[in-house]
């Protein structure tokens, strides 16, 4: 093949490429994000098997099954751009049944693997609750509230920490300066610092960072509860609500008015569920409109025991 021959070749390769809008980037096959490229050479080949793939800048195109290379890890913009998007249509709403609460602590540890944190490091946390002296006591999780109104969100100069258009509030690590102003404004303390090299430093760092999953996470930034994200972005309820043995939690959508428990995987309407059992926000007086609910700690399964300090008190 000679010089001209081959410019020409070169040039009807790159035409190609540009009308599908696939050069220089790579295409969004469906939710998961898989990075996608047209081989030249296999353009001979023709299986007759069109697949639909959207482009970076949201074009679809046709292309040949055969001319569709796979790689197992999408660029950081891509990542990115979803991240901070969110689920088109979607506002997710979680429930906590205070009742159901037996401190098992199998979703904080779902949590604290998915994201690679130290047993010190909590998105999600079970606390200890007593109103008073005469009444037993629950266990109340605790995640980040995903509040519709996030006074964390208005105080990040850097717009690191942003809400999504459905309902979840993130932190990018990759603009994150670590000034802490989110973890003074948060009402609920739901947010941590990394003061230290993250659990799993040396093996993510090659890893492209992924908004959703917030790993690899970076020292001297900002951590907490995503609401599980990544699993979302894959039809899938959150790390902590699967991995619940006493169906504490219910997850779902609240524009379907529906969310579904994570241990008996049944679906029960929002509204009526709230309804029925007096749900409740997480200090509603502040405006924040928390998008975790919780129902009342009825039929409590711990007894209450005096202790002897309890009753040295009353007596004095």
């Amino acid at each position: 093949m000679d010089k001209k021959q081959e410019e020409e070749e070169n040039n009807t390769r790159r035409g190609f490429l540009k009308k599908a809008g696939l050069i220089g980037a790579g295409a969004i096959a469906g939710a998961g994000a898989i990075y996608s490229a047209l081989s030249f050479e296999k353009q001979k080949n023709v299986s007759g098997n069109k697949t639909k793939l959207l482009t970076q800048d949201n074009k679809l195109v046709e292309v040949d099954s055969l001319n569709i290379e796979f790689t197992e890890k999408a660029p950081l913009e891509v990542f990115q751009a979803q991240g901070r998007e969110g689920i088109i249509g979607k506002k997710w709403v979680m429930i906590v049944d205070l009742s159901k609460c037996r401190n098992a602590r199998k979703c904080v540890g779902a949590c604290q693997s998915a994201h690679h944190l130290y047993p010190y490091q909590y998105h999600m946390n079970v606390l200890q609750m007593q109103e008073n002296q005469e009444t037993a006591f629950f266990n109340m999780p605790k995640p980040c509230q995903h509040c519709d109104n996030p006074p964390c969100v208005s105080v990040c100069p850097v717009d690191a920490t942003f809400k999504r258009q459905d309902g979840i509030v993130l932190i990018d690590n990759e603009r994150c300066i670590g000034c802490r102003f989110c973890m003074a404004a948060c009402p609920y303390s739901a947010r941590t610092f990394q003061w230290f090299d993250p659990k799993e430093a040396e093996k993510d760092k090659n890893i492209p960072y992924n908004i959703e999953l917030n790993i690899p996470q970076k020292k001297g930034t900002i951590t907490k509860c995503l609401f599980s994200a990544d699993h979302l972005r894959e039809d899938k309820l959150p790390y902590c609500v699967s991995a619940c043995p006493n169906g504490v939690y219910y997850f779902g959508d609240e524009n379907e008015d529906a969310v579904t428990n994570g241990t008996t995987k049944e679906t029960v309407r929002l509204s009526q569920l709230l309804k029925d059992n007096a749900g409740y926000q997480l200090m509603p007086e502040l405006g924040t409109k928390p998008r975790v609910y919780y129902l009342p700690p009825k039929n409590r399964t711990q007894d209450f025991k005096r202790t002897q300090d309890d009753i040295e008190s009353k007596i004095i």
